[in-house]
This record gives structure tokens, sequence and C-alpha cells, in this order.
């Protein structure tokens, strides 16, 4: 049966959503351009020690923002745009490609039933996820 981006991410957010998993995107280009601006607005205000003291706090700060917070990797599935969608269903594809379903409905219990198909979509997932959006992953304890 021809594989809907649609129903792939409904297993994903299904799979993630039974593995308890979360996950942190770092925002480190957001970190970098804080730091910067500090810098650079401390330099206007006090000249070589304002660069020096704006270079500082903009660092502690940028660090702070690029930690990012635990987020339920089923919210950030949702959020994802129709290109990353597409990302992930195309490395899906690959472990999907040789299953017979007819619906979702079928097609969840068939991989939630097979441990080697969750491990491998598993996997992708992860990989996704910190290779393209290098996140961090936790697993519920």
């Amino acid at each position: 049966m021809p594989v809907n981006v649609d129903e792939v991410m409904q297993l994903f957010y299904h799979l993630s959503q039974e593995k308890g998993m979360k996950a942190a995107v770092k925002h480190s280009g957001r970190g970098a351009l804080l730091a910067c601006a500090t810098a650079f607005v401390g330099g206007l205000v006090g000249g070589p020690p304002g660069i020096a003291v704006g270079g500082a706090v903009g660092g502690f700060l940028g660090a702070w923002m690029s930690t990012g917070q635990f987020r339920p990797v089923p919210q950030i599935l949702l959020e994802l745009p129709p290109a990353e969608q597409q990302k992930l269903y195309d490395e899906a594809v690959a472990v999907l490609g040789h299953l017979y379903w007819t619906d979702l409905a079928h097609l969840i219990p068939l991989v939630m039933g097979n441990a080697g198909l969750q491990q491998k979509l598993t996997g992708v997932l992860i990989n996704y996820l910190t290779k393209q959006l290098k996140a961090k992953i936790q697993f519920r304890e």
C-alpha cells in the first residue's frame, strides 16, 4: 500500500508517546546572536571595558538560551513544517516499505506488536532528532 506522510507522522507520534520520549532542541544561533548584540551595546555604552562586560553577560545569557528545555517529542512532531516531515518520512519508508496495511488503525498495532520494527523506527526518529534538529533525547524513566 502507498505510504502516506500523515500516517507515518501519526505512527511516530504514537511510538514516541509510548516510549515517553522528550527532546531538547538547542538554539545556539540565537545564543550567539545575543552574545554579539550585548557585546556591541556594551561597546557603545562603555567603550572597550563595555565590550568585555557586554560580551560576558551576553555569553552567559546565550549559553542559558542554547541549553533548551525538554519537550515531549509528540509535540515537536506536531510542530514540524511539511519539509521536515518529508525528511522524516523518507527515512521511515525504508523500514516500512515491505509492510502491508489497510489504514492507520491497522499500521499502529502491526508496528507495536513487532519489537524489531519498533526498534528500527525509534532509531530512525532518534537519528532524525539528533542529526537534523540537533536535539538531545530523554526517555521516560
